[in-house]
């Protein structure tokens, strides 16, 4: 299962989320399938964040969609800092 991971410091974690929750149903239409925010114990302003698709094509799709629709606008991002730094996982075959 892909896995789209985002990494990326934040100003303000409620309002980071609430901007994050406004995308639950496109999220759900880009066929992610489960997601998992994560924070680092000693930095609050830092976010992690794993969105899980059948496909890398979906997610690579769906990474598309934050460049250049969310990522790209205060109004959409209103806590993001910088830019993202982001990767597609797959999971690693045991040998």
């Amino acid at each position: 299962m892909p896995t789209l991971h985002i990494e990326h410091a934040i100003t303000d974690f409620a309002l980071w989320k609430t901007a994050f929750d406004r995308f639950a149903g496109f999220r759900q239409r880009s066929g992610v399938l489960g997601h998992r925010i994560q924070r680092p114990v000693d930095d609050p302003e830092y976010v992690m964040i794993d969105l899980e698709f059948s496909t890398t094509a979906e997610a690579e799709a769906f990474l598309g969609f934050l460049r250049t629709k969310v990522w790209s606008s205060n109004e959409n991002a209103p806590a993001l800092v910088g830019t993202p730094e982001t990767r597609i996982l797959e999971p690693a075959e045991s040998a």
